[in-house]
């Protein structure tokens, strides 16, 4: 099927940032039309088609996946802080495990590692005593897990109507529109 120029660029457009209004806006139509514009072209299905095909293409290309990127918020929405330290059973003490003691991919999950060492020596020289304290943080575990559950659709925004529909509709139709009080005047003088 054959496209115009500006259909050809609205689908190379579109896939940049998803927003028809925008891609519509950069392929050229007027930013007073492009939202028409854009949902008009979304409408058709060939259209439709050949943005997939698009999409399909910066995929492969990119190697950038649905699938990936579930699977990276997965390690971060799954992660658990005993992939990360090592409590000694008689002390009690914590120490950090170093990445080949991490299970696979668990070091995704890291944000950012930092670690303050102290050397104190003693007045002699003889003894010296090595304090390390090894601070890491995660990403954002809930914010991971409500991205995942936004693409199961566990959480879709649900509105409930209550009361009388009728009068409802009513009331919204009696407030006047911008511009109709100048009109109704209008007629009320004639």
């Amino acid at each position: 099927m054959t496209f115009t120029p500006k259909q050809r660029r609205f689908i190379k457009e579109y896939p940049k940032d998803l927003n028809a209004t925008r891609a519509a806006e950069r392929s050229g139509f007027s930013k007073k039309t492009a939202r028409q514009q854009g949902a008009r072209l979304l409408s058709k299905v060939n259209i439709q088609e050949a943005i997939s095909r698009e999409l399909k293409r910066r995929e492969k290309r990119t190697e950038i996946t649905q699938d990936r990127v579930l699977r990276e918020l997965a390690v971060c929405g799954f992660s658990d802080i005993k992939d990360y330290i090592d409590i000694d059973s008689d002390t009690g003490a914590m120490r950090a495990r170093g990445f080949e003691g991490m299970p696979q991919r668990a070091s995704r999950a890291l944000k950012g590692i930092k670690e303050d060492r102290v050397i104190k020596e003693d007045a002699d020289g003889k003894k010296v005593t090595v304090y390390d304290k090894v601070r890491f943080e995660l990403w954002d575990k809930p914010k991971s897990l409500e991205l995942l559950g936004k693409h199961l659709g566990m959480f879709e925004e649900k509105f409930k109507v209550t009361g009388d529909l009728g009068v409802i509709l009513k009331v919204i139709s009696a407030v006047p529109r911008p511009g109709q009080e100048e009109k109704g005047a209008q007629k009320a003088k004639a």
